[in-house]
């Protein structure tokens, strides 16, 4: 779902924003957030047409449109030290969305984001030493636990493949800073999501090829990528520079809630109690990990 596609700048935690200001970032991180799940969502109605797969690809090359657009990339000037993690950046960047997408598929909305979110929860519990990281360490894990629990109908492959989901989404983070330091501006994600649409070109026509896809699943996966993407990229210029990063950060944690909600309200994916028991563990261990050092 949501991606960090830049190392942006940072307001001083010596500045404090004023009122109007936050309260205009708070809207803006609850409308991207919002937008972020819609668009799974919504992309996730065109499964039974396109198949994760060719959801995913559209999506990849609606996301490459947009930052190219902003980042406009003078790839000639790249050398080999910039070159290499923008496709380290790029392989992340494909099979992250598309491991998130075929575990919606298997698990739902709800349980695949949330199950995501362990790879930022992960970066940010590494470079800890707090005792306290350590009990949101263990609290993540039991909601983890409650979540996977045992059942007849447990899908372990789907709930995996949320997980390797997660292994990527960390690996985004931690390459975003490379190319951060590396490239100027948002050259770096922009080349990146670039050679991942171009990877993704061919599979898009092969999926396109056996199965024909109506004006209905293409409009839902454009849309998808249009509000996974774009609006909460957008928004995220908005609201950094209106709310401290840290109010910006525990804000994310709220992505699995509205996850949850949106698959239940959009796709009709009910939850059982322990399992938001599960969602509100992860949820809180982000949260609680974010508090000031």
């Amino acid at each position: 779902m949501r991606r960090r596609v830049l190392e942006r700048p940072l307001p001083s935690p010596a500045v404090r924003p004023a009122a109007p200001h936050r309260l205009s970032g708070v809207a803006a991180m609850f409308g991207s957030g919002l937008s972020n799940q819609t668009g799974a969502a919504v992309g996730a109605l065109a499964f039974p047409v396109l198949g994760p797969l060719g959801v995913v690809a559209v999506r990849q090359y609606v996301a490459a449109v947009v930052l190219v657009a902003v980042g406009r990339p003078r790839l000639r000037a790249f050398t080999w030290r910039q070159w290499w993690p923008v496709l380290l950046l790029a392989a992340v960047f494909g099979t992250m969305n598309l491991t998130l997408y075929t575990a919606i598929d298997r698990v739902g909305l709800g349980l695949a984001v949330t199950l995501e979110f362990l790879g930022p929860l992960a970066v940010a519990l590494a470079a800890s030493r707090r005792r306290l990281d350590a009990g949101c360490a263990a609290l993540a894990a039991a909601g983890v636990v409650v979540l996977m629990r045992p059942q007849p109908s447990t899908d372990y492959g789907g709930m995996a493949l949320g997980l390797v989901a997660a292994g990527c989404w960390a690996s985004y983070i931690l390459l975003n800073r490379v190319v951060g330091r590396r490239i100027p501006g948002a050259q770096g994600p922009a080349a990146a999501a670039s050679v991942s649409a171009l990877t993704f070109l061919p599979i898009g026509m092969v999926v396109a090829l056996r199965h024909p896809p109506t004006a209905g699943a293409l409009l839902c996966a454009v849309t998808a990528g249009v509000l996974s993407s774009a609006v909460p990229y957008l928004a995220d210029l908005l609201t950094l520079r209106r709310v401290p990063p840290q109010t910006f950060g525990l804000f994310m944690s709220v992505n699995p809630v509205l996850a949850a909600v949106v698959g239940w309200v959009v796709l009709g994916q009910g939850l059982e109690v322990s399992a938001w028991v599960g969602i509100g563990a992860v949820v809180a261990a982000n949260a609680v990990s974010l508090t000031p050092r």
